[in-house]
């Protein structure tokens, strides 16, 4: 029997395959303006990041100053190569569908982008309501406070919840809140999450045993 009640999942990097995506998206934006950057740097500072501090990142790299449309310019380019890109993360439909515990995702990115890339993944109607973002509260993670208004909002403590989470941001979030937080590594580039996760998974086949 799971000592767990409640699973949290991250979006970006543990439902769904979306990093490359739109890191690749930010980096041709911040080229277009001088920042010379590539897709292994982004990985590196951008995952896991609130926007607002993906846009700051940036403005230092540029030799030009950031338009003022560049966040609503990143979501439309953004949005445009999800719908043409997109695909779950390997292993989680049957992790969803295995799931006998309650389970919601808590994002740091708008909901509207959150229910975009689960519907385009066909996830989205594992989580009916059970969707909770950063912007709701204005408050990203480190701040744990999106995984702490997830679980009050499941009927949970954050020790009856276990967090499922790709980037240290949302490791550091969890463990913030005083949750327990499995770190999916499979594109951990950087190796940041082993010690810092209660535990560290490479292959979404092994989360239903870990969580038991």
């Amino acid at each position: 029997m799971s000592k767990y009640k409640c699973v949290i999942f991250d979006c970006d990097g543990v439902l769904v395959d979306s990093e490359p995506i739109a890191n690749q998206v930010m980096v041709d934006m911040a080229n277009e303006l001088g920042a010379n950057i590539n897709l292994d740097y982004a990985l590196k500072h951008f995952k896991g990041a609130s926007i607002q501090r993906c846009q700051e990142q940036i403005a230092e790299l540029v030799t030009e100053r950031l338009p003022d449309n560049f966040l609503p310019d990143f979501r439309a380019r953004s949005f445009e190569s999800f719908k043409n890109n997109m695909k779950p993360v390997v292993g989680i439909t049957d992790v969803l569908d295995g799931l006998a515990l309650p389970f919601c995702v808590a994002s740091s990115g708008p909901e509207n982008k959150i229910r975009l890339n689960l519907e385009l993944t066909g996830l989205l109607p594992h989580f009916e309501e059970n969707i909770f973002s950063c912007f709701t509260i204005k408050k990203w993670k480190p701040d744990p406070a999106v995984f702490l208004w997830a679980a009050e909002t499941m009927g949970f403590q954050p020790e009856d919840c276990v967090v499922i989470e790709d980037s240290l941001t949302g490791v550091t979030a969890a463990k913030n809140g005083g949750f327990d937080v499995f770190g999916f590594t499979a594109h951990d580039y950087h190796n940041e999450l082993e010690g810092q996760a209660t535990l560290t998974f490479n292959n979404m086949a092994q989360l239903l045993r870990l969580i038991g």
